[in-house]
């Protein structure tokens, strides 16, 4: 599991500094001026205008490669899309590029990262293509960041597209295991019924009807600094219990665990990075399978906050689990709790599936997260806790109601439901992200996609006071 999770990816590091590196013309125009003469007669007479993304490869006159333009098109353009440069990653031949006529850093940074995320491919199930074209790390730009940032989402990208067969409760903490390894980390897991005796009821009740044994996965990291809890929902395949899914809702919820992938491609960000901070990531790993011992609509448990909630459906089953691991974070009282899942549709109705949508009480925090995520290519977009919809999650019965009905405002009564299990942490923030990528787009192949880990790796530093 060690080499699956953070694989070696050659595709996704900088190429070695070489004297043959050739160059990659970014143009805003037409054909730039200064290039040979013979070179942008070619450009010209290949139709060549600068529009975003059109390249160009450019020959020395003897038929070999002597560099390429790529269109940078206008504002408007580039504002519709993010990392338009790696499509070049894709397209060019097999060499060794460097950029030029790209001044901007934090326009080289897009680039760069943009150029190695261009570079994943999942084999683990059928070969894959890898793209030839190697890129030199822009000057000014901290290549070692710009890598880990890389393999913190290829990390996130592998455990969502693996199927459930191979990602169960058990693969998952291997995963866990094998990067607490990486980085000496400590963990420890509470598995089976032994969820019951130290207190996760509602772990326990979404994963007993599967053969594959529910658990609570804790790693930690760090010894000194300010502490961030990173709690991510570990539903590893979601059939929604007896309130079963149809088949066309099924097909992708083997991306459910998309949270608890999302916060180790963090985790392992923060690690190697050597954040001067304490972590600890928390887990709910479960499978939310169809049996005879299957949780019921109306059942009512006892979470491990002390109150009590009543099912009225048993696909609502995130929020339950993400209850009892929140209620542990928040008996630490650490300086930050985030949490990640995939949890509602209702958030990619509101925003589809490029926006992520987050939620706060934190105002300064929610400034710097939505900051952050715009000067790192990772936009996020803040939620309100609309206090007047709390009494939807009342149902009377039981404190409170893991699925209101009439469906109006899911996504924020689902982060209203997790909001009641963090009462002695100041800080809190909840991300309901989508961890799919529906058509490929530059840097993005279709499938597991990471949001929101760059946008709060760049707001931690002044959010929790960190040395830059």
């Amino acid at each position: 599991m060690t080499s699956f999770v953070l694989s070696d990816r050659s595709a996704m590091r900088f190429a070695d500094p070489v004297d043959t590196a050739l160059p990659l013309y970014i143009c805003e125009g037409g054909v730039p001026d200064g290039l040979p003469a013979h070179a942008g007669a070619w450009a010209k007479a290949q139709g060549f205008t600068g529009a975003l993304g059109q390249i160009c490869v450019l020959g020395d006159g003897s038929g070999a490669i002597s560099g390429a333009l790529f269109g940078w098109g206008d504002g408007a353009a580039r504002a519709r899309g993010r990392f338009h440069l790696a499509r070049a990653a894709a397209q060019l031949p097999a060499a060794t590029w460097r950029i030029e006529g790209l001044n901007a850093q934090a326009d080289l940074e897009e680039a760069a990262l943009g150029w190695l995320l261009a570079g994943y491919t999942f084999d683990r199930y059928a070969h894959a293509s890898v793209p030839k074209a190697r890129l030199l790390c822009p000057e000014g730009v901290d290549a070692a960041r710009v890598q880990i940032l890389a393999q913190g989402e290829a990390l996130t990208r592998d455990l969502i597209n693996t199927p459930a067969n191979d990602m169960g409760p058990q693969e998952l903490e291997d995963a866990m295991r094998a990067l607490a390894q990486t980085h000496k980390a400590s963990i420890q897991v509470t598995t089976g019924d032994a969820l019951l005796a130290q207190g996760f009821p509602l772990i326990h009740a979404v994963g007993q009807a599967s053969p594959r044994a529910p658990r609570l996965i804790d790693m930690r990291w760090g010894d000194q600094g300010p502490e961030v809890t990173l709690v991510g929902k570990g539903v590893c395949f979601d059939t929604g219990g007896l309130n079963l899914k149809p088949g066309s809702s099924m097909g992708l919820m083997k991306k459910d665990m998309g949270g608890a992938a999302t916060v180790l491609g963090l985790a392992h960000m923060i690690m190697a990075l050597n954040l001067p901070l304490r972590l600890r990531v928390l887990v709910p790993a479960v499978e939310n399978a169809v049996s005879g011992a299957a949780f019921r609509p109306q059942d009512i448990y006892t979470s491990r906050k002390g109150l009590t909630v009543e099912i009225n459906n048993t696909d609502a089953e995130g929020r339950l689990v993400l209850a009892d691991a929140l209620a542990l974070a928040d008996e630490e009282n650490p300086d930050l709790i985030l949490c990640m899942a995939t949890l509602t549709g209702a958030a990619r109705v509101a925003l589809g599936p490029d926006l992520a949508p987050f939620y706060t009480d934190d105002t300064p925090l929610a400034e710097g997260l939505a900051r952050a995520g715009l000067e790192h290519c990772d936009p996020l977009w803040r939620m309100p806790l609309w206090a007047p919809y709390e009494d939807k999650i009342e149902p009377g019965v039981a404190d409170l109601d893991n699925a209101p009905a009439g469906g109006m405002a899911g996504s924020i009564t689902a982060a209203l439901f997790l909001r009641r299990f963090v009462t002695e942490t100041e800080r809190f923030a909840h991300f309901d992200i989508y961890g799919w990528q529906p058509t490929a787009a530059p840097g993005r192949p279709r499938g597991g996609a990471g949001q929101g880990a760059r946008a709060i790796l760049g707001a931690l530093p002044q959010a929790l006071g960190l040395a830059q």
